[in-house]
């Protein structure tokens, strides 16, 4: 299972499969074929982020920003924590507003329980944190950091993503773009767990 993810890391961050067979065969000396790579890559169903065992949250930090995908640009919804900077939430979506941030953060507390939230300032959050009943406060420097580079970071892998496989399709409903941030995020995750 493990070449399995790492192959698909390694491809969905720009390699070709005969590339992918090569570092697999370098850094791990794992021999695997560029078709079986391929195989894998057609079958990568990735399932949503979420334990069934609650981690331990003290916080919510939140942001959202724009990318581009294909002719597109769609709003990325992220949610970590700062204690061990995991990926608690992302989501995608066409339009950024209080029901959709409402929406979001509710998925959040279904899965992890009330815990502040920490945004931007953003005018949507305030609404949508009362509605819910959490507390609400601006990052500190110390939030903006962290939330900004995790920001950073997945804009940049989701859009060397959408260079190399772009989907052309009118009304695309994105299925691509979100199969791999659900892998990206998984793989993120394990790698905090582990280092």
């Amino acid at each position: 299972m493990f070449d399995i993810e790492r192959a698909l890391y390694l491809y969905f961050l720009g390699l070709s499969t005969r590339c992918v067979a090569k570092a697999l065969l370098f850094l791990h000396n794992v021999k695997r074929s560029h078709v079986s790579i391929w195989k894998w890559i057609q079958k990568c169903h990735p399932r949503k982020t979420s334990s069934k065992k609650r981690r331990t949250v003290e916080e919510f930090i939140v942001d959202e920003t724009l990318l581009k995908v294909g002719p597109e640009l769609i709003w990325l919804w992220i949610a970590i924590e700062p204690e061990n900077r995991q990926i608690l939430a992302q989501n995608i979506t066409q339009e950024r507003n209080m029901l959709i941030a409402e929406r979001f953060l509710s998925g959040a507390v279904r899965d992890y329980g009330k815990h502040p939230v920490s945004t931007d300032g953003g005018t949507w959050y305030p609404m949508a944190c009362q509605f819910l009943g959490l507390d609400h406060h601006v990052h500190s420097p110390l939030e903006k950091s962290m939330i900004e580079r995790t920001m950073q970071y997945i804009k940049d892998i989701t859009e060397s993503f959408d260079d190399y496989f772009p989907y052309r399709q009118k009304n695309c409903k994105l299925k691509h773009v979100r199969n791999w941030l659900n892998l990206f995020v998984n793989y993120h995750n394990k790698e905090l767990i582990y280092a």
